[in-house]
């Protein structure tokens, strides 16, 4: 074989490798309830119909520490996939701070995206990381009040607007309800040790004008608002009692949720999600249950603390154009509509909550419309896990009265102080 002959046939065996490895496809990482991952397969196959291309759906699990940890792992590898994926609120500013988003800032310079359309508090708080645009809210979520509302009337109370006024009908109705019911509460509420803990504490201090982290950016556990917030928060449990002793011991988003459910509770604070499953005709409180903001304090606003997934862009995408174009879709007003109509989710897109056909079918939409221009987001801070769980830990023992309030405080502002130092060195 001559060495033309060689070179011609080592070109074809090229072209032929070539033509049969297959390009990169634009990859969909996302997770959740069965039902849930089985929409967004619909949706991500109707954007492939309507686009032409190609996406690869990337299941992951329904447990959200698992679906974190899917992520870390190839994108600390600056592995290509997945391209685009769903974000945990508490995740952005840790995937930002690592380098790891896409800036989405070509989409509104194209004119396929317009920032007014979604609250500019949350993106302010949550999807911007020095300047860019890098992540967007496909589904918000945020902590609410459930009250009982024949109650209320039996009792001549109005829904409370105060912390105060919800104190002293608590008292005063749990009181006259206990000689029908000896379990009834006046308020319940997620004070166990766990993340759901520190949510209910964001918002306390945040009805009190109180913060985590400082306008300077300083964190700062131990001003005068905070120690008013939880003190507040543990008088609940054992000065006023009208949160049961297991409040800080048992007591989570279900719990909560069943204790008010079975008509043992007043007052609730939980996740919108509650909603649809106090209203089903075989809930006990269906017809006997209102929702609303949460309280303030006299000097504060009212305050609930920022929950949800938002969508981002792996900047190790190998398939940009293209993740950009998925993007556009899944937050188009079309798509985001029927995630509320078909899913029951509260769209990341503010104009939606003026949609006449959304309204219809999800009446609580306006009281949800108010929470989330005054909601809170959690520490924008890449080492937030961290700093979470020495939060829940000392709460938690305040609420317990294992320690002082501001002793407490105090230590937890020290350990919290040596994983900012750790992060910086």
């Amino acid at each position: 074989m001559t060495w033309k002959i060689q070179l011609n046939f080592i070109i074809c065996i090229l072209l032929i490798v070539s033509c049969n490895s297959e390009a990169p496809k634009l990859t969909f990482a996302v997770g959740g309830a069965p039902n849930e991952v089985e929409y967004w397969e619909k949706l991500v196959g109707e954007f492939t119909e309507s686009s032409k291309i190609e996406v690869v759906f990337l299941r992951q699990p329904t447990d959200t520490d698992q679906r974190r940890q899917g992520l870390i792992i190839p994108l600390k590898a600056k592995k290509t996939d997945p391209d685009v994926f769903l974000m945990d609120v508490i995740w952005v500013a840790q995937f930002a701070a690592s380098d790891w988003l896409l800036s989405l800032t070509p989409l509104v310079e194209r004119g396929k995206l317009d920032t007014g359309n979604f609250f500019e508090s949350i993106i302010t708080q949550v999807d911007q990381h020095n300047g860019e645009l890098i992540a967007l809210p496909v589904y918000n979520d945020c902590g609410l009040l459930y009250y009982r509302n024949d109650l209320l009337e039996k009792y001549h109370f109005r829904v409370p607007t105060t912390w105060q006024e919800l104190i002293e009908s608590a008292v005063i109705i749990q009181e006259k309800e206990r000689s029908m019911n000896p379990q009834f509460y006046g308020f319940v509420w997620q004070g166990a040790q766990y993340e759901g803990l520190v949510c209910n504490y964001l918002e306390f201090l945040a009805s009190h004008n109180g913060r985590i982290v400082n306008k300077s950016g300083d964190l700062a556990t131990t001003s005068v608002e905070n120690i008013q917030a939880v003190d507040m928060m543990k008088d609940m449990i054992h000065k006023y009692k009208i949160s049961p002793p297991n409040t800080y011991t048992e007591m989570k988003e279900e719990e909560v949720r069943l204790f008010f459910e079975t008509g043992n509770a007043l007052y609730e604070r939980n996740w919108p999600y509650a909603w649809s499953l106090h209203t089903r005709d075989e809930s006990p409180v269906n017809s006997r249950v209102g929702i609303t903001v949460l309280p303030r304090t006299n000097k504060g606003d009212h305050a609930a603390t920022l929950g949800g997934w938002h969508v981002g862009i792996s900047r190790f995408s190998d398939k940009k154009e293209e993740a950009l174009a998925l993007v556009a879709f899944i937050l188009s007003y079309d798509i985001q509509k029927r995630l509320a109509l078909d899913l029951g989710w509260n769209p990341g897109r503010r104009d939606l909550y003026e949609d006449k056909d959304i309204n219809k079918e999800m009446p609580q939409i306006q009281v949800l419309k108010r929470a989330f221009e005054h909601a809170v987001a959690r520490p924008n801070l890449p080492y937030y896990t961290q700093v979470s769980e020495i939060i829940q830990k000392h709460i938690n023992a305040i609420l317990a009265t294992r320690s002082k309030t501001e002793q407490a405080l105090t230590r937890a502002q020290e350990e919290i102080n040596r994983i900012v130092q750790q992060y910086h060195e």
